[in-house]
């Protein structure tokens, strides 16, 4: 069952981005994810942006629902979930969109040496002030209206990626390949942990909604963050299975 919280402020993150910060505290580790149920519409997953809050980009029904709650309303948390983030030595984080969320906790604790962080322009960065008082960040947008102009990959080829112990990565898929693309390349792909989004339902490993194919590992559980050398075989990148099961 959900633990019902109480929202007591909404943040404005961007045009597309809310924070929601609720009263009660949940202990979870960088990567983790908790299913949010909205009242009345769905449960849906997301990743922690702190203790005692979410951050979620506008995207579909639910988000939708979500971005027209305000203080005083009322939220269904279940969670944490999966296995989050394991860094070690000198780590490079590497953020597109939405996709910053989860490594912005793991930033937040003092554990991300440097950050790429991409959106798509730049009035849609997200913690970039904040991530800068934390780590050695580099931006890009897509746009090039603030920072690298490009896509992440670009920028992560004007650093030295062989001298990081471990690079994180989320955000979407094809641009979690490039980067696993380039950590093959350097013969580096057992460094890199990518998060994963798949459609989750009951977030604990027993329906098998979010199950990958060839793996057959569960996200909810398995993951969401496995290995460069683990996901650069089978679906990654190119299809995921929606509700239904059909692929998409």
């Amino acid at each position: 069952m959900p633990e019902i919280v109480t929202i007591t402020t909404v943040v404005n993150e961007t045009p597309t981005v809310k924070t929601f910060v609720f009263d009660k505290l949940f202990a979870f580790r960088p990567g983790q994810f908790c299913m949010v149920w909205i009242p009345g519409v769905d449960e849906i997953p997301m990743a922690f942006s702190a203790a005692n809050s979410i951050t979620v980009m506008k995207v579909g029904d639910a988000t939708e629902a979500l971005f027209s709650l305000k203080a005083g309303d009322k939220l269904g948390i279940r969670g944490p979930f999966g296995n989050g983030f394991s860094p070690s030595g000198k780590v490079l984080a590497i953020g597109g969109g939405i996709g910053v969320t989860p490594l912005f906790t793991l930033a937040a604790s003092g554990e991300v040496d440097t950050f790429i962080l991409e959106a798509i322009t730049r009035e849609e960065l997200v913690f970039a002030d904040d991530l800068a008082k934390v780590s050695d960040i580099n931006i890009a947008t897509d746009d090039g209206t603030f920072g690298f102009h490009g896509f992440v990959t670009g920028s992560l080829d004007q650093i030295d990626v062989v001298s990081y112990d471990t690079i994180c990565g989320c955000g979407p898929e094809t641009m979690m390949q490039g980067i696993c693309d380039r950590l093959v390349a350097n013969g580096i792909e057992n460094r890199g942990q990518c998060s994963m989004h798949r459609d989750m339902q009951c977030a604990v490993g027993v329906c098998g909604s979010c199950c990958i194919d060839d793996h057959g590992l569960r996200v909810c559980k398995d993951g969401p963050v496995f290995t460069g050398d683990l996901i650069k075989t089978g679906e990654f990148a190119h299809y995921h299975r929606g509700p239904s099961g059909r692929k998409e």
